[in-house]
């Protein structure tokens, strides 16, 4: 963790360039990848820093750079965003052998070339439906032939329109879900886009609408479209919702972790600005700063919660804890950063003030992460 460190300070200190950018730096994942973060979800049989319940050494290690840059920060969770599919899930018990096999297969794989030299992603959601990825229209057709992927799988082709592909042109295969030919229900593929990632054309995927640089400003978070692209179906031998289930509990504790150290950055920077006139507040920014602080220990301990849930081994409570644990924390980054504005006054909303980059990064854990909609969906349904 000690290289890591170096790096999110080495991006506190270049804060106000970063912070103008719209574009991602591939060295920065190089370096990343030196450091050893893309070995962080790979399991310790093949060589990488999983050992089962490795939440809190994953997690802490992204909330730690997003203090330094939330945008690469971002981006770089999405890659143990997808190895949580196959690595929150064992094959079903009735899956059988030949099932079980491919899966395995599979993601053993997958997971070989995350830690050798391979970048993953997402470009899941789609226009009009509310984030929620298993309401896709994008329609998948088996394919007879496709170019080399490195990893096993049933070859498709896809067609449909996505939005909030994040790190498009950083990844090497970008994760997403359609609905395949002759089937009623939604799976999950990913596409191989190493081809983008070299500054070549990718047949099929063609990004249609830049990201714009609102909230976090440089994640290339583009809208792509598919047409024909060539993609390789997960084994998975069951339903998406059951797939999602068991990725779900480090998701959410990623994504958590990204935004409350974002908070964390943002507070720090903040008390070296209060603290010396504490005497000179007036007594509503005396209240605002008090529940400024109050709020950000509450979400550390809705953080802690999620990942002890984790840890305890009870898939059921971890995802119990992590829905409720990252609505949580939405909600207090968000009320603490207008918090925060309210006591340093309108310069916290100059487009030189990291503080007004900071309210925006956080507002994506409720709005995007999944939206506010759709998490509230899952606390009731997990009531």
């Amino acid at each position: 963790m000690g290289e890591l460190a170096d790096i999110a300070d080495e991006w506190r200190a270049e804060r106000s360039e970063r912070f103008g950018r719209r574009h991602l730096d591939p060295g920065d994942f190089a370096r990343l990848r030196a450091a050893g973060l893309t070995a962080l979800p790979v399991p310790e049989r093949l060589g990488g820093r999983w050992s089962g319940r490795s939440i809190r050494d994953l997690c802490e290690a992204f909330r730690m750079l997003a203090a330094g840059d939330p945008s690469p920060t971002l981006v770089s969770a999405m890659h143990p965003a997808v190895l949580a599919f196959w690595l929150g899930n064992d094959a079903p018990a009735d899956a059988g052998t030949a099932a079980a096999a491919a899966w395995d297969e599979q993601r053993d794989a997958v997971f070989r070339t995350a830690l050798e030299w391979a970048q993953w992603g997402t470009v899941t959601s789609e226009p009009g439906s509310g984030g929620d990825v298993a309401r896709t229209r994008s329609r998948a057709v088996p394919a007879d032939v496709m170019a080399d992927v490195a990893v096993p799988g049933r070859r498709y082709e896809l067609t449909g329109d996505k939005h909030f592909g994040s790190g498009t042109g950083m990844c090497s295969f970008m994760f997403t879900t359609a609905i395949p030919d002759g089937e009623d229900d939604p799976a999950a593929f990913f596409v191989d886009t190493r081809a983008i990632a070299a500054g070549d054309e990718q047949p099929g995927f063609t990004v249609v609408k830049d990201w714009d640089g609102v909230g976090m400003t440089a994640t290339q978070s583009h809208a792509v479209r598919l047409h024909g692209v060539a993609a390789v179906r997960l084994e998975w031998p069951g339903p998406l919702a059951a797939l999602s289930v068991g990725a779900g509990p480090i998701n959410l504790s990623l994504f958590t972790g990204v935004v409350l150290g974002v908070l964390d950055e943002a507070m720090t920077v903040a008390g070296e600005r209060v603290r010396p006139r504490l005497g000179e507040l007036r007594p509503y920014e005396q209240v605002e700063w008090a529940r400024a602080t109050t709020d950000h220990w509450v979400a550390q301990q809705a953080y802690e919660g999620m990942l002890r849930a984790y840890e305890s081994g009870d898939v059921a409570a971890a995802l119990y804890a992590g829905l409720r644990g990252k609505t949580a924390v939405a909600e207090l980054a968000e009320q603490t950063l207008a918090r925060i504005a309210r006591v340093i006054g309108g310069g916290a909303f100059s487009a030189s003030s990291p503080f007004s980059a900071w309210y925006e990064d956080v507002r994506a854990l409720g709005f995007l992460r999944p939206p506010w909609g759709l998490a509230h969906d899952s606390i009731i349904a997990t009531s």
